[in-house]
């Protein structure tokens, strides 16, 4: 891909021509993906994690305060059993340095990597849909790397992996190809990194999941962009919502570039709640959650609140 043609550019192109609607692929995603099954959502097991927001801070090890938040929300053994599938989906989108904050940050994956492997999971899998080339984008990030050495299996997308699902209660993403990786696995981490995005204002644990949808992408983003964000929430529920604020993108996203634009806040914030862990990471973006569309329709869809049950901060 171009690093030139932008998303922004895309949109503007796709609004008045509909392109995004007929065959052309979306920034550099993938397109192509065939409808071969039917499949449905996917059902989130119970866990006996604790409700609410877990934030851990100041550490400048991103591995440390991901064990410190995912410990103070009860551990990872309250959530993976002996023999477990783990997906972690991290941002794998562009071909950026983890110093550039466009990806989630590989030490932040490969913890969670590790403690699933520790709580007895089977296997854990680490892919994500990438704009920029696969092969560049999953080697620059370093999260391949370091999942490997965590004991991951890495992978890039496979179009037989996606299936068709129906989304009941959807209001505009009524149906679409999903991964099937995510659909069945017993285990769902969602771990996006904390960063400006154009069409959205800020991207993190709800955005984050378009990485698990195959077909033209594109589509989503002319009109009711927000609402199909909100919509696929439905179809794949996370077990755990991971934010990765270790380092912020607070401008020119979702693939940034310049340093000038990445903000040290040394924070991982987790819930189970992704209305609650998107409305926390909204207010260290400093944005009204409110402010931020898809948080508000999910919010009215029953999906989750931005008023966690609880919240528990703690410096590392």
């Amino acid at each position: 891909m171009n690093d030139k043609y932008t998303r922004r550019d895309f949109i503007g192109k796709a609004a008045v021509t509909g392109l995004a609607l007929y065959g052309m692929s979306f920034a550099g995603c993938k397109s192509g993906f065939s409808r071969t099954l039917a499949q449905g959502p996917r059902e989130r097991r119970a866990n006996g994690l604790k409700k609410g927001v877990f934030v851990a801070r100041g550490s400048s090890d991103p591995a440390k305060l991901t064990r410190s938040a995912v410990d103070a929300a009860g551990g990872m053994g309250k959530l993976v059993k002996r023999g477990d599938i783990v997906v972690v989906k991290p941002n794998i989108g562009w071909d950026r340095s983890p110093e550039q904050a466009a990806n989630t940050n590989p030490a932040v994956v490969a913890a969670l990597v590790a403690m699933a492997l520790e709580a007895g999971a089977k296997e854990v899998k680490v892919f994500d849909r990438s704009c920029n080339s696969d092969r560049r984008t999953y080697k620059r990030s370093g999260i391949a790397a370091a999942a490997e050495k965590a004991g991951a299996k890495v992978s890039f997308v496979d179009e037989s992996r996606y299936v068709s699902v129906t989304i009941p209660g959807a209001r505009a993403l009524k149906e679409w190809m999903l991964n099937r990786d995510a659909l069945e696995c017993n285990v769902f981490i969602n771990v996006p990194i904390l960063k400006d995005h154009g069409a959205t204002r800020m991207t993190a644990g709800m955005k984050n999941l378009m990485g698990i949808a195959g077909g033209e992408r594109g589509a989503w983003h002319v009109g009711e962009l927000d609402q199909r964000i909100a919509d696929v929430q439905l179809a794949i529920k996370p077990d755990l919502v991971v934010i990765d604020a270790f380092r912020i993108l607070t401008a020119h996203g979702p693939q940034g570039g310049s340093l000038d634009d990445v903000k040290e806040l040394k924070t991982i914030a987790v819930s189970t709640d992704i209305v609650a862990a998107d409305a926390y990471a909204a207010k260290l973006f400093g944005v009204d959650p409110k402010d931020i569309k898809h948080i508000r329709i999910a919010e009215e869809m029953g999906l989750g609140s931005m008023k966690p049950v609880s919240l528990k901060e703690i410096n590392v």
